[in-house]
């Protein structure tokens, strides 16, 4: 097991990191424990989880983005309003990003607050949703439109819970592996294109560099002021896409692979304010098109452009981009005109 302490939030990662939890659990004596989960990780990853707890009382919801509101957030305050939770309970948040996002806003905001601990189960919870205290909820269709700052108690990494995910939500994940290496470690990029296969078994040693990677940066910038969005290549353009997929389909596009198109456009835009060679934004696109099914769509231009408007980076309602400046090094805080933003989408995607 490996950890990685701060001052906000301890990670520990590797096969024991739920030993962390029993003793986390026997120290702090909290008077009810309260498991968090979906229909999905109720029956895979809850029998993992059991043998590291006493007593509890589960809260199951369900799975996907499309769930992830303020009715599902108000289920779970009842649910622990009607068990008695008082400010010394706690919750624990066993599921992907969805769950990590929606039951840390849940318990940062009932009765003020009371503890929560993430046990991420998908390769993007544990790379990514788990990690920074970025909590929230979607609203009127717009991604993680309400939401706060707060970081969990404890986060326990345990890639045994990779072997209970379809590949296509492994593949989400990778796409925020992938972004790591682009925007702040050339070597991890460089590295993961030798990948033929991508398994839990070939990403493990990736996971604890990637987590490495977003510590950092959160350590340095906690409430995304400054290099904290560098993070978010890719998500000006794959977020506007996720939401527009959320809004048209009962089956919308994964969070990675909307950020993994997004890469391919915001490398684009990189390439074409001449922030990145055009041999490295070739080999961005080709990447990316290898390792995902990019799936087909028809969303408007104009509409995705609309979405794109309630992004949180805008800055005096121009829409602003996190790019890339070469390999391994961001570019922040970029306004794109509407009409290169447009041409991007017409290029990488075949939007009309």
């Amino acid at each position: 097991m490996k950890e990685i302490l701060t001052k906000q939030f301890n990670v520990f990662v590797g096969a024991d990191s739920l030993t962390q939890l029993s003793e986390l659990l026997i120290e702090k004596s909290y008077t009810k424990v309260f498991v968090l989960v979906d229909n999905h990780t109720k029956k895979h990853c809850l029998p993992l989880l059991k043998p590291f707890l006493a007593q509890f009382y589960l809260i199951e919801i369900k799975a996907g983005e499309i769930h992830k509101n303020i009715q599902t957030a108000q289920f779970i305050w009842q649910q622990l309003q009607d068990n008695n939770a008082d400010r010394t309970s706690l919750l624990i948040n066993l599921g992907g990003g969805v769950i990590c996002d929606m039951g840390g806003f849940a318990a940062a905001t009932f009765k003020r607050g009371i503890d929560f601990i993430h046990i991420p189960t998908s390769l993007l919870a544990m790379v990514d949703a788990s990690i920074g205290g970025k909590l929230g909820i979607d609203f009127n269709g717009i991604k993680n439109e309400i939401g706060l700052f707060k970081h969990p108690h404890l986060i326990a990494v345990d890639a045994v819970f990779l072997k209970t995910l379809p590949n296509v939500e492994l593949m989400s994940g990778f796409a925020e592996l992938v972004k790591h290496g682009l925007v702040a470690n050339k070597k991890m990029w460089h590295e993961l294109q030798t990948l033929e296969n991508v398994t839990p078994e070939s990403i493990q040693k990736y996971i604890y560099q990637s987590i490495k990677i977003k510590v950092k940066i959160v350590r340095k910038d906690p409430t995304e002021k400054g290099i904290r969005k560098a993070l978010n290549f890719g998500h000006t353009i794959g977020h506007a896409i996720e939401s527009a997929s959320i809004l048209k389909s009962n089956k919308p596009i994964l969070h990675g692979h909307a950020i993994a198109l997004g890469m391919i456009v915001e490398s684009w835009l990189s390439c074409q304010l001449n922030y990145l060679a055009p041999k490295d934004c070739i080999q961005i696109e080709n990447y990316i098109r290898k390792h995902f099914d990019i799936p087909g769509f028809d969303f408007d231009i104009n509409d995705l452009i609309q979405l794109m408007g309630h992004d949180k980076k805008n800055e005096n309602g121009k829409i602003q981009f996190s790019l890339i400046h070469k390999i391994g090094s961001p570019k922040l805080k970029i306004n794109c005109e509407q009409e290169l933003i447009q041409q991007a989408l017409i290029t990488c995607l075949q939007l009309k």
